[in-house]
């Protein structure tokens, strides 16, 4: 090998080191929502389809390889950094804990007290209201934290950035970056800078007008989400928290647009754009 090829050589696998380790990153920081089919493909919101291996227990926590640009590996390092605890219900707490994966608006933590009453979650955007009856006694660390978030209007302004195929009926919000132009490769990264655990996962289904958490791996709970408009698949890895009880004839309009630039899994950001003005918290089951 002349000293020409060698040098074009090393700068081929310098390159593809790079790549690698930019894969990765993204992979960590991206928050996802994963679906399985009966042959074992796996479709990542927020990513590009390309699993071999059947679903794993955990969050998004498959233990399925990703690959392509980009797409993330459901299987996030949870076991890094400092664990978020469980709802205790003798002291009525919960625990938050840094995630300092991806992008970040960070608006400080959540309380660690949570109040378990019954409650109502109203999502203001610019096609109507979408209003969410949620679930705070069974997923009271979920409630509480999209009562502090609500409360410091860290929604106010962002946009839906994932749609659904007929495969994977659910259009994903929460990521206050996000761009939602069909664009963006960012999109899905965003977080509150805080992290928590999963609940209510047994016996978890996903069934039209569930709303439920994504993630990017066991106990990476941030501020995205997803709606369901049609029923799903999914295995019992992401907190379910609510159910649209007014709304849904908003998100089929949505649907029925179609999203911008698909990706191999159908889904990307919606034409119909779906910006959230406001969301508030109220005492109303």
């Amino acid at each position: 090998m002349s000293g020409k090829d060698r040098q074009k050589q090393l700068a081929r696998e310098h390159y593809e080191r790079q790549t690698k380790r930019r894969v990765e990153r993204e992979a960590r920081a991206k928050r996802t929502a994963v679906i399985g089919t009966t042959a074992g493909v796996v479709l990542v919101v927020g990513g590009v389809v390309a699993a071999t291996a059947l679903l794993g227990g955990g969050d998004s926590d498959a233990t399925s390889t990703a690959s392509a640009s980009g797409s993330p590996s459901p299987a996030a390092s949870a076991s890094e950094g400092p664990k978020p605890a469980a709802f205790d219900p003798a002291t009525g707490t919960c625990g938050y804990v840094p995630d300092t994966e991806g992008a970040a608006k960070n608006v400080g933590m959540p309380p660690a007290k949570v109040d378990t009453s019954p409650a109502t979650m109203t999502l203001k955007t610019n096609r109507g209201d979408i209003v969410i009856k949620v679930s705070a006694d069974k997923t009271p660390c979920t409630v509480n934290s999209f009562a502090f978030l609500a409360k410091k209007n860290y929604f106010d302004g962002s946009k839906c950035h994932r749609l659904g195929s007929d495969q994977f009926p659910v259009l994903q919000c929460g990521d206050p970056l996000a761009k939602a132009d069909g664009k963006s490769e960012t999109d899905g990264r965003g977080g509150p800078g805080y992290r928590f655990v999963n609940e209510n996962l047994d016996g978890a289904k996903y069934t039209r007008g569930v709303v439920a958490m994504a993630n990017s791996g066991p106990d990476t709970n941030g501020s995205q989400f997803f709606i369901v408009y049609g029923d799903t698949q999914l295995p019992p890895n992401y907190t379910p928290f609510g159910t649209v009880t007014k709304g849904m004839e908003i998100i089929d309009k949505v649907n029925k647009g179609g999203v911008i630039t698909p990706g191999p899994d159908g889904t990307g950001a919606p034409k119909e754009t779906v910006e959230i003005k406001n969301v508030t918290m109220s005492g109303k089951s």
